[in-house]
């Protein structure tokens, strides 16, 4: 399958199936036998990334559908991930007596140039920002406030005898005193303790646009033909 550079680009991620349609993994990286695109490394876990050839695979609906079943493609040679080391003629023989493949007859090489380009890439990481902390302390503040206290008053009440009163009442001459207990009231202080509130932390997740400023870097393509060599239009 001779591939254009952007599909190459395409490749990268896509679900690779086996020729019944079972998932085997996702296209790690693209490798290249003389100048062409010939191999892809095969994502299927954490451990070392088996290799599937290009030559006679078929995308479909955006899937890399590869000519071997998924047992052959898992036990083929394999790269550690993350390997980016161009394939060594030993490591390409190998490839091609376990695919049982005629090696490709080497095309005439063209010289060309691989332009690259950065591209952001924007994520998140949670960190901590910092510790809210409820905590109760004592105040002491004062309360001003009145109480109605009764007492008793004394005042002397005169009552007149009269003539028709005076045969009842009996009069002598002397000393004599006369008590009444008296009654007053004093203002008491108590102090209870009663709960009055239920206070609490609780927090919401929130959501914002952050904006993000960088730069990225890209390369550009510049020619320089003699005008005899031009090609016309």
């Amino acid at each position: 399958m001779q591939l254009t550079e952007q599909q190459v680009r395409s490749l990268y991620g896509q679900d690779v199936q086996d020729q019944s349609g079972a998932k085997i993994g996702k296209v790690r990286q693209v490798w290249a036998t003389a100048g062409y695109p010939a191999w892809v490394s095969v994502q299927t876990g954490g451990g070392p990334e088996p290799m599937a050839p290009l030559g006679n695979a078929q995308m479909q609906e955006g899937k890399l559908m590869v000519a071997y079943d998924k047992a052959t493609v898992q036990s083929a040679p394999s790269v550690e991930p993350g390997n980016d080391q161009p394939l060594t003629a030993e490591q390409t023989a190998q490839l091609y007596a376990h695919y049982r493949m005629q090696p490709q007859q080497t095309p005439q090489a063209r010289e060309e140039l691989i332009r690259s380009e950065e591209r952001l890439r924007v994520g998140t990481e949670s960190q901590p920002a910092g510790k809210a902390v409820l905590r109760k302390k004592m105040v002491t503040e004062n309360v001003h406030t009145t109480v109605p206290v009764e007492h008793d008053e004394v005042y002397v009440e005169r009552e007149p005898i009269t003539a028709a009163d005076a045969g009842n009442v009996r009069a002598d001459i002397g000393e004599a005193q006369q008590e009444m207990q008296l009654r007053a009231e004093h203002p008491v202080v108590a102090k209870d303790r009663v709960p009055v509130e239920r206070v609490h932390l609780t927090k919401n997740e929130v959501v914002e646009d952050q904006p993000i400023d960088e730069q990225v870097r890209h390369e550009e393509v510049e020619t320089n033909i003699p005008e005899p060599s031009r090609r016309r239009r």
